[in-house]
């Protein structure tokens, strides 16, 4: 491994009178530093969907953009994975900004340089690559979250950072727009769309930079105790605090791929995320070209979606938390059974009703961004704090390479081959599944699995 990504050995202790202040103040710290971190890797991860409009006018066909949309979610899902083993025994302070710095060069070449948005396979080399980078955003945060919160206070931590999604995603949109205005006609170009790439990756590469300086590895690289010893809130009764690194066949194969509830919650996040981006990445065309929205109409129904996700993802821990007393699997089924009323609406709501259509998709964002945390909850509390990254990462994989994927390929050949009703109809079973597969952990609290 890279000597620059080695994690921060730990120091000579601070005194005890300092410990609770510095806690405290780096505490703080450090969450604001991966929430906006995270943040910015959402300025520069879906651009493409607000140029696919303008490229499908240039002659691409939806199924050749949806094959090269595709790239992104195939290469952040193995990322995430890979990623995850590689932060698990890595330094988050310089792995997260580093991720983010190398995502926004590619979305700048996008941005300058034409050749890169040339061909089908171009563009797909592109994204890949943009992908395998933003593989390097949620591992590092997991690490952090795992290290500076302990067990009864990391829901609502973990909910709390989640909305950086929303946050990132929803200022996307507006900040494309404006950088679509601001570099108009560039490089003789009169498509227009090259600022959506450019004037996002900008700002994410300025936030890295101030991450980096906000972040901290672990309590002890900065003379604090583990968190554990800190809240005296332990995993169980021996008050072992898993703070030996582990090696990667160890994180593997002792704690990730034979836990039955790290495999129930990665084949959830299929159907979650075929929703999550199956809706997400074709508003923009099929609002185009269902329901007579135009780019500036698409970024704000882009917008009000992600941006809706914020208070229905912290509604959504809070139930988890206080009505079903820390069981994920009952607060995922409900959102999700309102996520598929939602889409079932969006779907026949006729055209020239655009406020039904935006009343849709923010209830679609409202409820789906819930079931998302809870997946990336479970993954950090079924495993001990050395292996988040690759639990993580796990679930990410099935996410990715078995939902989003699908929504951005599958998606494009279904709807060119059969119409927009096929794609809703696989939109609304995969809510369906999604449902279901959360009853099947209905009873079952991440915090008792990880204490057996």
């Amino acid at each position: 491994m890279l000597k620059l990504f080695r994690p921060a050995p730990p120091i000579e202790r601070l005194p005890k009178e300092k410990v609770d202040s510095e806690y405290k103040k780096l505490r703080l710290q450090v969450f604001i530093g991966i929430f906006i971190g995270y943040a910015a890797y959402y300025l520069i991860r879906k651009n493409f969907s607000l140029a696919m409009p303008y490229l499908a006018e240039e002659g691409f066909s939806k199924t050749e953009l949806g094959f090269a949309l595709s790239a992104i979610s195939i290469s952040y899902g193995i990322s995430k994975f890979v990623m995850g083993t590689v932060s698990d025994r890595s330094n988050a302070r310089v792995f997260l900004p580093a991720g983010l710095i190398l995502s926004a060069i590619i979305s700048l070449l996008l941005g300058f340089v034409p050749f890169f948005t040339s061909s089908v396979a171009i563009m797909f080399i592109m994204l890949f690559l943009n992908g395998w980078f933003q593989g390097m955003g949620w591992p590092p945060s997991g690490r952090v979250l795992v290290h500076w919160f302990s067990i009864n206070e990391r829901g609502n931590k973990t909910a709390i950072w989640n909305v950086a999604h929303n946050v990132g995603g929803g200022l996307m949109a507006p900040l494309a727009v404006a950088g679509a205005a601001m570099f108009a006609g560039l490089a003789g170009s009169t498509s227009n769309y090259e600022g959506v790439f450019i004037l996002p990756a900008l700002a994410a590469i300025a936030v890295a930079i101030l991450s980096y300086f906000l972040i901290r590895d672990t309590p002890q690289s900065v003379g604090l105790p583990p968190i554990e010893e800190y809240r005296n809130d332990y995993p169980s009764k021996t008050k072992k605090t898993f703070e030996k690194e582990l090696s990667t066949k160890e994180i593997l194969f002792k704690y990730v791929l034979n836990n039955k509830w790290v495999w129930a919650i990665a084949v959830a996040n299929i159907f979650v995320y075929f929703v999550r981006y199956g809706v997400l990445d074709w508003a923009p065309t099929y609002l185009s070209e269902e329901k007579g929205f135009d780019m500036s109409k698409s970024s704000v129904a882009y917008f009000l979606y992600e941006w809706a996700g914020i208070p229905g993802t912290l509604l959504c821990g809070w139930i988890s938390d206080k009505i079903f007393k820390g069981r994920r699997g009952p607060a995922g089924f409900v959102f999700m059974l309102g996520v598929l009323i939602a889409v079932l609406i969006y779907w026949f709501n006729p055209p020239g009703n655009p406020v039904v259509d935006m009343a849709c998709l923010i209830a679609i964002g409202f409820l789906i961004y819930g079931p998302v945390m809870l997946i990336g909850l479970q993954a950090l509390d079924f495993v001990p704090k050395k292996a988040a990254g690759t639990a993580a990462g796990l679930t990410g994989l099935f996410g990715y390479l078995g939902g989003s994927v699908t929504a951005n390929a599958l998606m494009g050949v279904i709807v060119d081959a059969s119409g927009w009703n096929a794609g809703f109809t696989l939109l609304s079973a995969s809510c369906a599944l999604a449902a279901i597969v959360f009853a099947f952990t209905w009873n079952v609290r991440g915090q008792e699995v990880v204490k057996h």
